[in-house]
């Protein structure tokens, strides 16, 4: 019996051994990281999202483990408003030539019927880097019904000081400088 009981062990423990957690490839065609921020001193909210994003999330649902791992293009940036994007770009702001990406690396967390709710990580903007917790409103996986690969989706949110990244273009003339993330993203299982 002890002998059986020992074989039954080492199994589980070499097949809980031998999982792997999945690699999911973010769709850049399904993904875009937007964000709205004060314009005038509460005139009026500008709204805008970035057109160029990469990365990858690992996850294993099983265990209620992840991470996330996103770059995102920041001369992709768009308000529709070629004026607005171009100034964005530039020194004042984003300074693209200097700080050509944004980055997020993080931990999904706090599980929920086998869902992640957050994710717990730091955020890479205009050269530094800060904690920033998002929050996952919707998490999903399923095969996608035209290409029939297990596609993984989420809405997440944060908000943040963006003089904090060292962005704080119109804070002298009464900008508010908290901004809000939202984020769609679609990852498709790696082959």
């Amino acid at each position: 019996m002890k002998s059986m009981f020992f074989a039954v062990s080492l199994a589980f423990v070499a097949g809980g051994a031998l999982a792997t957690p999945a690699i999911y490839k973010i769709d850049p065609n399904h993904t875009y990281p937007s964000f709205e921020g004060d314009h005038m001193g509460g005139l009026s909210v500008w709204r805008g999202k970035f057109r160029s994003s990469s990365g990858t999330l690992t996850l294993d649902t099983e265990a209620h483990l992840g991470n996330v791992d996103v770059t995102v293009d920041a001369s992709s940036i768009d308000f529709g408003m070629e004026k607005l994007n171009e100034h964005a770009r530039s020194a004042d702001m984003f300074d693209v030539a200097k700080f050509p990406t944004a980055t997020y690396k993080g931990k999904l967390a706090n599980f929920k019927n086998d869902v992640p709710t957050e994710v717990d990580g730091e955020f890479t903007l205009h050269g530094v880097t800060r904690p920033l917790m998002l929050e996952i409103r919707s998490f999903k996986c399923q095969p996608n019904p035209m290409t029939k690969k297990l596609t993984c989706g989420a809405d997440a949110a944060a908000t943040f000081d963006r003089a904090d990244f060292g962005i704080d273009f119109g804070k002298t003339h009464g900008f508010n400088m908290t901004t809000k993330l939202a984020i769609q993203v679609e990852a498709i299982k790696a082959d």
